[in-house]
């Protein structure tokens, strides 16, 4: 197990399921319920952090021996919010209308407890390669989770995805799903569901 937990393989893994940072950690629960009523959303908000959280885990870890430990966390915040600047700048002038879709969860990501958690947790103790792949899973993991939620809120909710119409004129859109209760009953599904699962596997 420890060689296992040792592994780069591991490093990206992790993320997807055992340390999701949603499912397990809890953490970013805010966007989370906030910017999932449909998959455009998921999928700027998944690349905004993704880019954010590589970028300043990489730097980090790159500067890791070099920042004082007393201005560590001030440190690791003005890294931050100079990825989530470019990251808010870049879809502002080229994406306005989902800039304006996701409100001020995007500047918000420099106070994001994902990204605080992982610089603080992982990339300051490690190197670069093992930063790279624990950023890279974090994202897959935390973007699948999005995807998911409001992908069935999307559907539900407005019976499309991705802004097009999939269910028929028979469908009654469900307008409690892109209302904030439905992202609650829906995140709080998935929770269950993923409990279950790591039940299931701990006992097989």
């Amino acid at each position: 197990m420890a060689s296992q937990q040792n592994s780069l393989s591991y490093e990206f893994i992790k993320g997807i399921w055992k340390e999701n940072p949603n499912l397990v950690a809890l953490l970013g629960m805010c966007p989370t319920l906030a910017i999932t009523t449909s998959l455009q959303n998921a999928v700027g908000m998944s690349l905004a952090v993704a880019f954010c959280l590589l970028c300043s885990e990489v730097f980090i870890a790159a500067l890791r021996n070099l920042i004082p430990t007393q201005v560590r966390m001030a440190a690791f915040i003005v890294i931050i919010a100079a990825f989530v600047t470019i990251s808010d700048l870049y879809l502002r002038a080229f994406q306005p209308s989902l800039s304006k879709s996701l409100g001020p969860f995007v500047p918000l990501i420099v106070v994001n407890c994902i990204i605080m958690g992982r610089v603080e947790a992982f990339s300051s103790k490690n190197g670069v390669i093992r930063s790279i792949l624990d950023s890279l899973g974090m994202s897959v993991g935390y973007g699948l989770v999005l995807f998911v939620i409001s992908g069935i809120r999307e559907l539900i909710g407005n019976g499309t995805l991705m802004g097009y119409r999939v269910m028929g004129s028979w469908w009654d859109n469900w307008l409690v799903m892109i209302l904030p209760a439905g992202a609650f009953l829906t995140l709080g599904s998935l929770l269950g569901l993923a409990q279950f699962m790591q039940s299931k596997l701990k006992k097989s």
